[in-house]
């Protein structure tokens, strides 16, 4: 058995007429007949009573038919998804977000995604540091990070997308919160509350080199989560310096300022190399929205 039997059978039953039916299907109405009488003595039951005037379906026709639409409909839907599949308008992409940007992008992220791909599923991960997200990469734990270069594997793609200022985090209660700017060289002396040392975050290294460029090297306190470091500035614990994102996490007890100094980071796409239809239209879609969202 065909699924062009089953077809014709369908024209044929609704259509209750071969005439007509070889009409719709764009045959000869020969070849048609021929069709159903070879389905008939395949199953070994007759599903059409034929006349002169009309052709009628037998109870097995009737209940055969039921059954050859929901196939036909299966098939027309499966081949519906492969198409999307192949064309990476369905899927599951899992993208992982560096820390310091996640509170601002998770949700613009998600938002994009589900107006321009509305079939993809999205795993979104936030609070990943860079060695972390390019070890899942490489494992095929998620399909896209969104992180602080540099990346030291040198297979995977990189895509710079934004360069990001760095900001102040102060207690609302510290001298400097009613500051316009603050200078680096301010917070010589204070306790700065920062991601994990030892190459693990990028931007605690630049802003290490921030400090010793001001002419002191910070004391620092070691945090996991942008919003352990924000909540640790706002307890009084320190201050922080942190990519302007962060400025989208809003903690009672916290303000940011800008800095004097124009010290940036860069937020970069990282994918592994030929990526699939799927990921590869995710990749463009994150792209452009970054590109697109107002960002000095």
């Amino acid at each position: 058995m065909e699924l062009r039997h089953l077809r014709y059978f369908v024209a044929v039953a609704e259509e209750c007429h071969f005439g007509r039916a070889a009409e719709r299907l764009h045959i000869a109405q020969p070849p048609l007949s021929q069709q159903v009488k070879q389905l008939e003595a395949e199953l070994g039951v007759q599903l059409l009573t034929r006349t002169t005037r009309r052709v009628e379906l037998t109870p097995a026709g009737e209940r055969f038919l039921e059954r050859a639409r929901d196939v036909l409909t299966r098939v027309e839907d499966a081949a519906a998804e492969a198409r999307l599949v192949a064309d990476g308008l369905d899927g599951r992409v899992a993208i992982g977000l560096t820390g310091s940007a996640t509170y601002e992008l998770l949700p613009t992220l998600s938002r994009a995604l589900r107006a321009g791909l509305p079939d993809v599923e999205a795993d979104l991960r936030g609070e990943l540091l860079t060695p972390e997200q390019e070890a899942m990469l490489l494992a095929g734990e998620i399909d896209l990070g969104v992180l602080r270069p540099p990346v030291v594997d040198e297979t995977l793609v990189v895509r710079t997308v934004r360069r990001e200022r760095l900001v102040a985090v102060l207690p609302e209660g510290h001298p400097l919160a009613a500051a316009e700017r603050v200078s680096v060289a301010d917070l010589a002396g204070e306790t700065l509350v920062g991601y994990p040392a030892h190459g693990r975050s990028v931007v605690h290294l630049l802003v290490v080199e921030a400090c010793r460029a001001a002419g002191f090297v910070p004391r620092t306190v070691e945090v996991g989560e942008t919003s352990t470091l924000v909540s640790f500035v706002a307890a009084g614990l320190g201050v922080a310096l942190v990519p302007e994102s962060v400025q989208h996490l809003r903690i009672t007890g916290a303000t940011y300022r800008p800095l004097v100094e124009d010290v940036r980071v860069d937020l970069a796409l990282v994918h592994r190399p030929d990526p699939s239809p799927v990921v590869a239209n995710v990749v463009a879609l994150v792209e452009r929205t970054l590109q697109d969202e107002p960002h000095d």
